[in-house]
């Protein structure tokens, strides 16, 4: 895996998490809303919406730099749509990227990886 994939991957999962938990405290804000004086609804949305656009914007590039087929980047947009889906994108991520270590080392490219531009994870 090249430097630049991997940095593609790497700001997809970083986003993944504080994009997830935007999205639960925009819904319990969104409760909170109909429920009490509190209305945290305008701030929230704006870092959730925020948050979502990086989330879309790293997606794409993480599609495009590591190849995925069709299938594996529908998933990861579906998980940006669903309230905990960012968490399940980031274990996935993680997941991904220590079976691409774990397969450079198994196939005896350790000093492939050494090369400039490549990276393991």
């Amino acid at each position: 895996m090249d430097i630049k994939t991997a940095s593609a991957l790497r700001r997809l999962r970083l986003v993944s998490a504080p994009e997830a938990v935007s999205f639960l405290l925009l819904l319990v804000c969104s409760v909170l809303k109909r429920t009490t004086e509190f209305n945290a609804v305008p701030a929230m949305g704006m870092i959730h919406g925020i948050l979502f656009i990086l989330y879309v914007i790293f997606w794409a590039d993480a599609w495009n730099r590591a190849k995925w087929s069709l299938k594996t980047a529908a998933l990861y947009f579906v998980l940006s749509v669903l309230p905990t889906g960012g968490f399940f994108a980031d274990r996935r991520l993680r997941r991904e990227a220590e079976s691409a270590v774990g397969a450079a080392l198994a196939s005896g490219s350790r000093g492939d990886s050494r090369k400039e531009g490549a990276v393991g994870a």
